[in-house]
Formats: structure tokens, sequence, C-alpha cells
């Protein structure tokens, strides 16, 4: 699974085995980063898939897997990554649930509680968890949260999507108060239309099921309204997020921290 490390920046990446995960991870290990990627187990495969991608750059790449909601599965993982590659001096706290699409007077609980789950509590977990490794560590590092232009403006039929992407950027400003006297700093990306991929397909013919007054119900037509929205009049993609990452990551951001940057072709 592993091979032994030969660099000394280690950057761990979570929901590795989607679009916008594999792209980061690719990305920071064409940087010459060592990379840990994980996923939850029921994307094992995929996972695989990324590092081999990330090996093919003659760098250290590891995978396990763990559910970013269960604490121990966390702290397991990462005992079993700093024996393998070292504790990470640069994360990307990706992992997500994107959830059911449908209006708040009709929105099931039970999925809005899981996107919580995953989508705060998740990300929490990491912040708390690996960042202590961090502090512990002593050679500081820098944190992106993946957000949302969703969780900035709201977005129609996805109210606990939203909800849970603003809370991530409260938590990045939280968090990058509580870490800089460690020398780590914590921000974050909110990405609006990014395609081509799952997320984006899934969201296209979602919004269409929907049958809402903001969107036809054609997905194709849903994309051509999508788009009609950014004035850049296209979607981003996830190699265009990755970039950002690695620069918030790296050196050259050094003196930011607490920061959302939007990645939304100027739309708002």
């Amino acid at each position: 699974m592993s091979v032994p490390p030969t660099r000394s920046q280690v950057v761990l990446v979570t929901g590795a085995a989607g679009d916008l995960g594999r792209a980061c991870a690719n990305a920071l290990a064409g940087r010459g980063w060592s990379v840990a990627v994980v996923d939850h187990p029921s994307a094992a495969e995929q996972l695989e898939a990324t590092r081999m991608q990330c090996a093919t750059n003659d760098v250290v790449a590891w995978s396990t897997t763990f559910d970013v909601t269960e604490p121990e599965q966390i702290r397991g993982a990462l005992a079993e990554m700093a024996g393998a590659v070292g504790t990470p001096t640069g994360v990307v706290n990706n992992a997500g649930y994107q959830g059911v699409f449908a209006p708040i007077d009709r929105y099931p609980l039970d999925d809005a509680r899981r996107v919580i789950e995953v989508n705060v509590l998740g990300v929490l977990n990491i912040l708390a968890i690996v960042g202590a490794a961090m502090v512990v560590a002593g050679r500081g590092g820098a944190i992106v949260n993946t957000a949302s232009m969703a969780g900035v403006s709201g977005a129609p039929n996805m109210s606990a999507y939203s909800a849970s992407k603003a809370a991530v950027i409260g938590l990045t400003k939280s968090a990058a108060k509580d870490l800089a006297p460690a020398g780590i700093r914590v921000n974050a990306i909110s990405p609006a239309f990014i395609g081509p991929g799952t997320m984006w397909d899934r969201q296209v013919e979602l919004q269409a099921a929907v049958g809402s007054q903001y969107y036809a119900t054609d997905p194709a037509e849903v994309a051509r309204q999508m788009m009609a929205m950014v004035p850049m009049r296209r979607c981003g993609t996830p190699d265009e997020v990755a970039r950002v990452v690695a620069y918030l990551l790296s050196d050259d951001a050094s003196y930011l921290t607490g920061v959302n940057v939007e990645i939304a072709g100027g739309s708002a």
C-alpha cells in the first residue's frame, strides 16, 4: 500500500476518491508532495485509482480508508499514517456529501442529519484530530477546507448542503484563530459550478427532477441556465480548483489564514 517516504512534506487528502479530491491529490503530487489519500471504505476501489495516479509522479503515495464521522477511525488511521509516511504538514479537508435535492418544506430530515454529520462534524473531526497531531509535531503547516458557494449565497433545493457549507466557512475562521499560535494556517475554498464530474452531473439531473421555479425539467436546459448565472459562462474544472488548493497549501500563501476563496467564475 505504501513505499518508503522520500519527502518531508506530506499532505492528507480526504474524499480523494471523488473528482475534486483526486484532482487535488494529483496536483500536489505533481508539485512534489508526498500524499496520503483517504476516503470512505465504500470507495476503496476508486481510492486506489487515485493513489496509483499520484504514484506516477515519483512521490510517496499512501492510502487508507475511514469514515470522517468516526473519530476513533480517524485516530487509528492517523497513527498508521504517521508510521508509514509521517504526520501531515498539509491537509485537504475535502470529504463531503451533497445530499438530497428538495425544497426545505419537503426535505427528508434523516438525510439532513447525514449531510450535517459528514460536512460539518466530519470537517470538525479532521480539524480537531489531525490539527492536534500537527500541533504536537511542531512543524506548522496548512489546512484547506472544502466549502461551497452554496454556503455563501444559498442554493435552492439544497438547504442542508448550503447550511453545512456555511458552517465550514465558520469553522475555518475559528480554527484559523485557534491554530495560528502553532504556525498552522487554515483556509477554505468555495467552488461554484465545477465540472465535468459526478457532482456536476448529479446536480444538473436532480435540480431538473425537483421541478422548481428556478430550473427547467430538462437537465440539458438546467446546465445552460446554470452557465448563464456565471459571468465567465462556463464551469470551472477540478484542476482549476486544485491549483487554488495547492497555492493555499504552499509558502506563497504564508500570510493567508481564515480566508474563504470563492472559485466561482465571477458568480456570487
